[in-house]
């Protein structure tokens, strides 16, 4: 008796067939997924590019202080934003996939997306929240003359572009320096980085040197 031949699936079909089954089993064999739609989250408050540029014409420009006096201590950070999650734990759930937390606020699944340099990490660990205005440049701009409470709630503020879950290299990479020495190595969030810049200084009240003023303007014409 002799049997039908199995019908090829046309070749196009095939190669999807395939792929779905090679990412069924990436996922049951290391757990790993990308999100469905592999959006990025940014953090609230971002401005209009016009927003931005009326912020930033009016940020008072001057020479940054010596820093004499600076300790990190000074700006206490990740305190409790939100009963039981402090402001690392809060960014890292406002700013996930699909991220599950413990009694204690701490992530215990998730995905995050870096957006310095587009590193995807399913381990919170792996990951800092930076200061898009770091607290020594803060200091350097304005800060030094501000309260303890005053510095706190910069150092913790969740509501302002302020907090950003990244990788630790890029965090590292970036220290201290403005975006007239630094700039992300992923070129599509230029337009966000400065604009963020600009609105945390903006918001409470921080200078900028002329320099700085200068790569940001000119980031923003080139970028956003």
């Amino acid at each position: 008796m002799r049997t039908s031949p199995v019908p090829l699936l046309p070749r196009p079909t095939a190669l999807r067939l395939l792929a779905l089954v090679v990412t069924a089993v990436l996922v049951a064999v290391l757990g790993w997924a990308a999100p469905a739609s592999a959006h990025h989250v940014l953090p609230p408050g971002i401005p209009s590019t016009s927003a931005a540029q009326s912020q930033l014409d009016s940020l008072t420009v001057r020479p940054k202080n010596s820093g004499a006096g600076y300790d990190r201590s000074l700006f206490p950070h990740w305190v409790t934003v939100q009963t039981p999650c402090d402001a690392r734990e809060y960014v890292l759930r406002r700013d996930g996939h699909t991220v599950s937390v413990d009694g204690s606020c701490r992530a215990t699944s998730g995905r995050w997306s870096s957006e310095y340099d587009g590193v995807w990490t399913g381990n919170s660990s792996d990951f800092d929240i930076d200061h898009m205005v770091p607290l020594h440049d803060a200091w350097r701009s304005g800060a030094n003359t501000w309260t303890t409470s005053q510095r706190r709630a910069f150092a913790n503020d969740v509501d302002a572009p302020q907090l950003w879950a990244v990788t630790a290299s890029s965090n590292r990479t970036k220290g201290d320096r403005d975006p007239a020495s630094w700039l992300p190595p992923r070129t599509a969030i230029h337009c966000d980085y400065v604009k963020s810049w600009v609105n945390v200084k903006y918001r409470y009240g921080l200078s900028v040197t002329s320099t700085e003023k200068s790569a940001i303007q000119n980031t923003i014409n080139a970028r956003c």
